[in-house]
């Protein structure tokens, strides 16, 4: 309670002291704080952010009502060296005594030091300078507002202003707008002076974005010159731009209609001293060269060539690509007609075989040719470096992991067998020390070890499955990679070994869509150390311990303190249990959590053999980082066991349990779907709304009861519910009892509001909301398992605040999450019970979270 007192009073004296600053301190006499710009359009209030962001000035931004950001800058010294020179001078005794402690020019220095101006600095720096009322940018902003409604199609549009500065050294500014009766298309013309053109414009009508009797509006004018320059340029308009397109806009014949008519000149070129117009004409494509190179090679030394497919490859000395591999990335074809879009997918295809440089196109007229129609296409690839070293080394925490060490070592070989094939090997190892609980029993510190290696191999077409053009041509950018992967891990018990191999096809349909096939993917898992489990999962342990302690139970499982031995006595009361040797019953609860335990034990300590196919879709509509205003859509299935299926039915090897295995290995089968959906809306002023929804399940079936861990489902940590830790949320309402809490359905949905505190310093307030449940596997018991709808009431709420920093090409963030909704302690004490920073979770991570 006294804690709690002392807070309330520290945040009413600094509401006091901040409250107490007038927020007119920095405006001087004769000048006006604007507080307020309000619009009125067509005799009704107008907020929206579009006709906002048109004015010249806006009051200094707030929090909830509050200018926390112009208090802050108020609080500053506007010049903080000068109050000190003034200080100095009341203060003869002090300067002298400093001045002999430290020097007359160290002294002047001060005015200028942290200690001095530095709190004023900072305070300048997160805050605002107060917005002074600037009528003359008032008047600019109604001529801005006045062309704004000119292109929508307003032409009579009447703006006028009031300053309302009754307040003190305060105003606030009123925009009154009669728009007016918009003006519709009627008529559309064209006039195109180049008769090959004219066909051209015919041929593309349809297309355009100018309709009649929808109202005019300036930005469809000028996304129909786009329109035209695309269609123009991609069919043989080689010397075409947009500025040759204009509009004559006719009024007069009837009251808000609009005539349109396009006007597309010819080309005015120079020749001698005058200008003279000539008619567009249509280019072809004669001769497409190209030239490969390295950084330090001419032009002139470029002595072999070899034609292919109608393209000439020159190089210096024998070519050490395959030209097959360079035509089909080739897309300028020879006697065709001149377009960007052909050049634009010639650069990207080559970009997408990674042995080259961004290239260099440029198209040449051809001086044999009398009519000037034809072009020369000169493509100049720089070949990367054949090798690459990547050296990288990381600092690793994590709810396991208290502190570690992770170097790895790559290499990159390129054009490997001159398909411009790239082989990526690496090797890496991880050496670091596990969080007190997980400590093991000789207490040595560095007691995690991990060592892996990886191979992949890419191939910039489909390899095994060639014919393949009609379907997936080569404009979708096919590529197929081979990888395959080892790891060794000693670290908390289990010590794990994987395998894996990866065999996958990729391509990309549209600009921004990606569609991704693993044919063939296997992982296998081997658990070296099994009998260590209940020292790892010490909370399965802790309920088997209580309960043996309650039950008649073999006294030799015991050690001397009275716990079961490990792994001896925790199996042998397992055992007993199951086999009807202890007095619990199979309609007790603590015989049901004993299987519960054994199931648990078995699924998580057993050899995986996963063999699955997966098809990945992603859709976005982002053009680059910098937009804000977007959508991204991925869905993923996944289906394993049906091809060790079988193969295991030619072996017929089974199991007590009936489960078939190879090699001695139950094979997983399940099969497994996701969706995720991430949106973003812009606000403007660096102020987004994100939002997530992503929701997933993996059913197992005919050889599994339950999904591999590997392929399993968890919830918390940085970049989930962030009120939680990693694997500490969930299985639905069973408050997290596990060590590693996983199931195979997830909810997980997420919203974030981000805003701009000061230049690259960002923040956010985001909601977390979701879970884990287990479904249609052996897990029965009904706070872990998703019952249908009246499930959704264990969806766990976290919300919170986070900091970013913005570097540009990273963020860093740190976000603190606290537990709104818990579905995982006794009803009446769920919500707002863990609103505090003793119980707060706090999350470090690079980039965004979604």
């Amino acid at each position: 309670m006294k804690n709690i007192l002392s807070k309330i009073a520290f945040i009413l004296v600094i509401s006091i002291v901040l409250y107490s600053c007038s927020i007119t301190k920095r405006v001087k006499d004769g000048e006006r704080l604007l507080m307020k710009n309000e619009i009125i359009k067509n005799d009704k209030k107008d907020n929206s952010e579009e006709l906002s962001k048109l004015l010249y000035q806006h009051p200094n931004s707030n929090l909830l009502g509050y200018r926390i950001r112009l208090n802050l800058y108020n609080l500053a010294k506007v010049d903080a060296d000068s109050s000190y020179q003034e200080w100095l001078k009341r203060h003869p005794k002090t300067e002298k005594s400093l001045t002999a402690l430290l020097s007359a020019k160290q002294v002047n220095r001060l005015g200028n030091s942290f200690i001095v101006a530095g709190y004023s600095e900072i305070f300048k720096s997160l805050g605002e300078a107060p917005v002074i009322l600037d009528e003359s940018r008032t008047q600019k902003a109604v001529l801005r507002l006045k062309n704004y409604f000119f292109n929508q199609g307003y032409f009579n549009t009447k703006i006028s202003y009031k300053i309302d500065s009754a307040e003190y050294k305060k105003a606030a500014v009123e925009y009154v707008i009669n728009t007016g009766h918009p003006y519709y298309l009627d008529s559309i013309y064209a006039q195109v002076a180049s008769e090959e053109f004219r066909n051209l414009y015919t041929k593309s009508i349809r297309a355009s974005l100018l309709k009649s009797g929808e109202q005019y509006n300036a930005t469809n004018l000028d996304l129909e010159r786009d329109r035209i320059t695309t269609y123009f340029r991609n069919n043989g308009g080689y010397d075409f731009q947009k500025t040759y397109i204009n509009y004559e806009v006719d009024t007069l014949n009837t009251p808000q209609r609009a005539d349109i008519t396009v006007l597309i000149d010819d080309k005015t070129i120079k020749k001698g001293d005058s200008l003279i117009k000539e008619p567009f004409r249509i280019y072809r494509v004669k001769n497409v060269n190209y030239y490969v190179s390295d950084a330090v090679s001419s032009k002139s030394e470029l002595t072999d060539s070899v034609r292919y497919n109608g393209i000439t490859i020159h190089s210096k000395g024998p070519l050490n690509y395959r030209p097959k591999t360079i035509a089909n990335a080739n897309f300028i074809e020879p006697g065709g007609v001149f377009s960007d879009f052909r050049r634009t997918l010639t650069s990207r295809s080559i970009g997408n075989l990674k042995v080259f440089n961004y290239p260099s196109i440029e198209y040449i007229k051809d001086s044999a040719d009398s009519t000037g129609t034809t072009l020369n296409a000169n493509v100049y690839l720089i070949s990367k470096k054949k090798y690459s070293f990547n050296p990288s080394f990381d600092i690793t925490h994590s709810n396991i992991q208290q502190v570690g060490t992770q170097a790895t070592i790559g290499m990159s070989f390129r054009n490997v067998f001159k398909g411009a094939e790239t082989l990526d090997v690496s090797v890496r190892g991880n050496i670091g020390s596990s969080t007190s609980k997980y400590r093991n029993q000789e207490n040595m510190f560095f007691d995690i070890l991990e060592y892996g290696a990886d191979i992949k191999l890419s191939f910039p077409r489909f390899v095994f499955f060639t014919q393949t053009d009609r379907i997936i041509p080569r404009r979708m950018f096919p590529t197929t990679n081979l990888s395959i992967g080892y790891s060794s891990q000693q670290n908390i018990g289990l010590d794990k070994q994987n395998l894996t191999a990866v065999f996958n096809y990729n391509w990309t349909p549209q600009r921004r869509n990606n569609i991704s096939v693993d044919i063939m993917n296997l992982q296998y898992v081997r658990n070296m150390n099994p009998a260590n489990y209940f020292r790892v999962y010490k909370s399965s342990y802790d309920r088997l311990n209580e309960i043996a302690d309650e039950t008649n139970t073999n006294p030799d499982y015991f050690d001397t303190n009275g716990n079961l031995t490990i792994p001896e006595g925790g199996e042998s009361f397992i055992k007993d249990v199951l086999t009807g040797n202890t007095d619990l019953q199979p309609n007790e609860d603590n015989y049901r959590v004993v299987r519960s335990i054994a199931e648990r034990k078995n699924r998580l300590s057993e050899n995986n053999l996963i063999l699955a196919s997966n098809v990945t879709y992603t859709k976005s509509s982002r053009f680059n980082l910098n937009d804000n205003d977007f959508y991204t859509f991925r869905t993923k299935i996944e289906t394993a066991g049906n091809v060790m299926g079988l193969i295991a039915q030619t072996q017929n090897n089974r199991r007590e349990d009936g489960t078939r295995t190879f090699l001695d290995v139950a094979y997983s089968q399940y099969i497994k779907t996701e969706i995720d959906f991430i949106k973003y809306f812009d606000l403007g002023n660096k102020n987004v709304i994100a939002l997530r929804a992503f929701g997933g399940i993996a059913i197992p079936y005919g050889n599994s009861r339950s999904i591999p861990f590997s392929r399993s489902y968890f919830a918390g940590g940085s970049n989930d519910n962030r009120a939680w830790q990693s694997y500490r949320l969930g299985p639905g309402r069973s408050g997290g009892i596990n060590d590693f809490n996983e199931a195979n359905m997830k909810i997980a949905l997420s919203a974030e509001y981000r805003f701009n505190v000061t230049g690259p310093w960002n923040m956010a307030l985001f909601a977390d909301a979701g879970n884990i449940w287990n479904a249609l596997d052996n897990v029965e018991d009904k706070e872990m398992t998703f019952n249908g709808l009246s499930s959704l009431k264990d969806m766990a709420l976290g919300t919170g605040i986070g900091i970013r920093y913005d570097f540009s090409f990273f963020v860093i963030r740190l976000d603190t999450g606290f537990k709104t909704y818990n579905p995982g302690i006794k009803q009446g004490s769920q919500w707002f019970r863990e609103l505090n920073f003793s119980k707060a979770v706090f999350n470090v991570g690079i980039n965004y979270p979604f």
